[in-house]
Formats: C-alpha cells, structure tokens, sequence
C-alpha cells in the first residue's frame, strides 16, 4: 500500500508544482525560449547589494510596498531587482489582498536603476536580460489581482517612471514630478514603461513625454490622465495615509469580489473581445450564488 500512496502523492506534488511554474510562465513574458537566461541575470544582479524592498500586508487588505534606498534616491540596485521579484511572488500568493500602496523612503519615489549596476552590465547581452527580468517582474505586477496606486513624493525618474505605469493609479504629492529620462541615457524604456505609458495617456503624449524627456508636475500630470489626484500633504506618513484613504474607496468589500474587479479589468485591456468575454464568464462564475451575493440578496432586493 505504502508505495502506490507515496506513488499517488507524488504524483500528486508534482501535479501541483507544474502547475504553479506554468501559471508563473502565463504571467510572465520571457522564458528560455525567448533567449532569456534567468539564472545567468540572477548571479549578476547579485553582485550589486544595497537597499531592499520591503512588504507589509495589513489586516485590511492593503499592501505597501516600500523602496528602501534613501541614500541614492531610491535608485534599484542588484539585489532589490531581485527583492522586487521575491516580493511580487509574495502577493501572487497572497489571498487575501485587495489593495497594493507602492512608495519610496525618505519622501522621494525612485531615480531608476543604479548606475553602478548599469555600468557593470552594459554589454547588450546583459542587458536584455535584464530587461527581460524587469519586464516579467513589473508584468506580474500589473496583474495582480490587487488594485494598486503609485505614491509619487519627490522624483519618480527614468526606471522609477517606469514602475509607476505598472500600477493601475497614480497619485501625486505637491512639488514631486515623473521624468521619463531615458533619452538623456542614450536609451529608451527598457521595463515596459513605454508600451504602458501609451495606454494610459495615448500615443502622441507619451511621444512628447518620451522624445522630450519632459518634467511631468502634478498638474500636468493631471492634465494628461497621467496621474488621478495631487495629495494635500508632501510629508511620508501623512502622504501614506491620505494614499490608503483614497484607496480604500475602491477595495472597501470582500476579497473575493474586489479581487473578481480587477481580474475582469485586466482581461478587458489584455485579451481580444472574445477572450475577455469568456474570462469575464469565469470571473462571475466564481462570484455568482457567492456570500457576498447571497448576502446582498437577503439585504436588499433590486426593487424595491
């Protein structure tokens, strides 16, 4: 009996870790077949340590995602690209989650990648790994089932901008500002932040943002839908609070429901019409006849 059960449970493991490994490759862009060497970026971005990414899950939902490199503007080093994955991964598994905050220590967003890091890893070989890493890494990000905001205080440049269009929304505190700088670089987005830069504020403005590596001020911010509110206060914590009040609006209900939102969003901007279509069948399959349904039911009848 003892080996067919161990067989059984085996079986069984593997099931489940093939599983999570292809549904970690659905949600990511690149794998080996793309040229893509994970491992080899790994070793190399390990070389470079300072700073960290750190996570705190609250009892009511929300995550904050904290950049914790003061010194340097919150610039990435090796080792928080990385963090970032560790951390993203954290939140794939987390089920309880409805919200996600994303700021920077020390009242500034993020000035992009360390230039040490970038000067150690300029051959292209090196560098389309890296792109590759942080493209699935914001990817996954962006399709958290968590409704998530950007908390721009200070500066939020090239890399930094970037990380701020893989969020749903973008708030701003008086006196900071997005730069996309890349073109001072010699170089344009690398993480992604182009195509969705596109998709939020249109193609002719991202051009202008882009080719003019223009200083993006909340109003202007505003102005293009870039961002969806400038916060009274510029201080950390007091910005930090206002951000979840402004938050909690829209994950205020049950995981289940909040989460079932953001998925059916999701696939309405990623999928052709039909696919999206079936997927929103899914989602509601998931939430009709559910608690949060029966329990509206019994409240209240549609008419009254």
């Amino acid at each position: 009996v003892f080996p067919e059960m161990a067989l059984a449970l085996w079986k069984n493991f593997l099931q489940i870790a093939m599983k999570r490994i292809l549904q970690q490759r659905r949600l990511s862009l690149y794998n080996g077949a793309h040229g893509y060497e994970e491992e080899l970026i790994k070793r190399k971005l390990q070389q470079f340590s300072g700073g960290s990414i750190n996570l705190s899950k609250e009892d009511n939902g929300i995550a904050i995602l904290t950049l914790n490199n003061p010194k340097f503007m919150n610039a990435f080093t090796g080792t928080m690209i990385l963090e970032l994955q560790e951390r993203v991964t954290e939140l794939e598994n987390w089920k309880d989650g409805k919200g996600l905050i994303i700021h920077g220590a020390g009242n500034t967003f993020c000035s992009g990648s360390d230039l040490n890091v970038v000067k150690e890893i300029s051959n292209s070989q090196d560098g389309m790994n890296m792109c590759m890493f942080m493209q699935n890494t914001l990817t996954r990000l962006m399709r958290l089932p968590l409704i998530s905001v950007a908390l721009v205080q200070g500066k939020a440049f090239g890399g930094g901008a970037e990380l701020t269009t893989a969020c749903d929304f973008r708030l701003m505190t008086p006196g900071s500002e997005i730069r996309f700088v890349h073109k001072h670089m010699g170089l344009v987005p690398g993480w992604g932040g182009g195509a969705r830069l596109v998709r939020i504020v249109g193609s002719g403005a991202a051009l202008q943002l882009l080719g003019g590596a223009a200083r993006v001020d909340p109003e202007r911010a505003l102005s293009l839908g870039l961002s969806e509110e400038t916060l009274p206060s510029s201080d950390e914590a007091t910005a930090l609070r206002e951000a979840r009040a402004w938050l909690s609006q829209y994950t205020e209900g049950p995981p289940a429901v909040i989460r079932a939102v953001k998925k059916v969003v999701t696939a309405g901007r990623e999928l052709p019409l039909e696919a999206a279509l079936r997927t929103e069948k899914d989602i509601f399959g998931t939430v009709w006849g559910g608690p949060a349904n029966l329990q509206a039911l019994v409240r209240r009848p549609k008419h009254k």
